[in-house]
């Protein structure tokens, strides 16, 4: 089959995996088993064959198996389109992560370069009534998604704003120290804008006129700050009086909001239910993808933590029948295989047991 999807997994001394292996044929795949067998573990893996700290956001160190502290290593068979992919990645204690291509050392961007993928935690249920951080960060991914040197723009951002901080604290007066780092936060700022508002236009055109059983959402970027470069390089010499004062950067494309409105009720997220909440985010995730999968020419590898557990069985089929419709490989995990019920054969299953603090994985037959 063509498309995006892994053919095989392994893992060595990741998490509470000492070394596992998993066959995989496209479909998606239903993880399950009881709380603390290792089931988010397996997703997490598969989020470290993309750019960036995957779906825990957790640091290399973090990775390593206990007690043992030998390191973690992955590798996966990737068939993307029309090629098939061998990519490893690994971190040794005290070491940054490594990424092979195809037995050629390679940077993380080049992981968004031949797939794509996205996530829903349950960390995420509460991304429209907590901080502005969490928003951004569930945009940045979606905005990666489609464009894999999002995160070098971030990143270059980032670095020049340290910078310029550690001279607003330092109360240093000369203009010159200042220009050549706001005229790199200018550069990198103007194209995160311009990809954030290019993605959530995305968005919207994926989501309008899509059948589908899940709640619509109107999203909007909300941020104080000019978008052409030069207009924003004037806005922070400007503002460096105020900047001063506050000892960081008070302007810019790190202090955007993403605003989300339930479409059918013109209600903000933040005031829906919490099982509206739950379905807008399922909602973005689906149209998300079906964005990518006509940009991309596949639809993106999903990883969907205890989604199943947080649905009526109404909206879990539906869920799983906009899954299968639209070809995605996406793994999904639950307590017990009832949960995957609606799915039958178009799925794989494995259960996710823990002996003495490592995991098992064990394939399955379909409910």
């Amino acid at each position: 089959m063509t498309g995006l999807f892994l053919s095989h997994l392994t893992a060595s001394h990741f998490r509470s995996h000492q070394r596992a292996g998993i066959g995989l044929d496209g479909r998606p795949v239903a993880l399950f088993g009881p709380n603390g067998a290792g089931k988010t573990n397996i997703l997490e893996a598969v989020s470290m064959l993309s750019p960036g700290r995957g779906l825990r956001r957790a640091a290399g160190e973090d990775l390593i198996r206990r007690p043992e502290a030998l390191g973690w290593k992955l590798r996966a068979e990737l068939h993307s389109l029309h090629q098939v992919h061998e990519v490893e990645t690994w971190a040794e204690p005290g070491t940054s992560r490594q990424v092979r291509i195809d037995d050629k050392a390679a940077p993380q961007a080049a992981l968004g370069r031949i797939a794509r993928m996205l996530w829903l935690v349950p960390s995420m249920d509460r991304l429209w009534i907590e901080g502005a951080d969490g928003r951004r960060r569930f945009l940045d991914r979606m905005v990666l998604s489609f464009e894999p040197g999002h995160g070098e723009a971030t990143l270059a951002y980032e670095k020049a704003m340290r910078e310029r901080n550690r001279l607003l604290k330092d109360q240093v007066q000369d203009a010159h120290w200042y220009h050549a780092l706001e005229t790199q936060m200018a550069q990198s700022g103007a194209r995160i804008h311009a990809n954030r508002v290019d993605a959530i236009a995305r968005i919207a055109q994926a989501q309008s006129g899509a059948e589908t059983a899940f709640p619509a959402a109107d999203l909007n970027l909300l941020v104080e700050m000019p978008e052409a470069e030069d207009d924003l390089a004037q806005a922070f010499a400007q503002n460096r009086p105020r900047d001063m004062a506050a000892g960081r950067t008070l302007i810019g494309p790190h202090r955007a909001d993403l605003g989300a409105v339930f479409t059918a009720k013109g209600v903000a997220a933040a005031q829906c239910s919490t099982g509206e909440q739950k379905a807008l985010l399922i909602s973005l995730i689906l149209s998300n993808a079906r964005a990518l999968a006509a940009d991309f020419g596949a639809p993106p590898i999903l990883l969907l933590d205890e989604v199943a557990a947080h649905l009526d069985a109404t909206r879990r089929a539906a869920l799983y029948d906009e899954i299968c419709a639209l070809g995605a490989q996406a793994f999904m995990t639950g307590t017990g295989p009832e949960l995957f019920s609606d799915l039958s054969t178009r799925a794989q299953y494995f259960e996710i047991t823990e002996d003495t603090g490592t995991s098992r994985i064990t394939p399955k037959d379909a409910p």
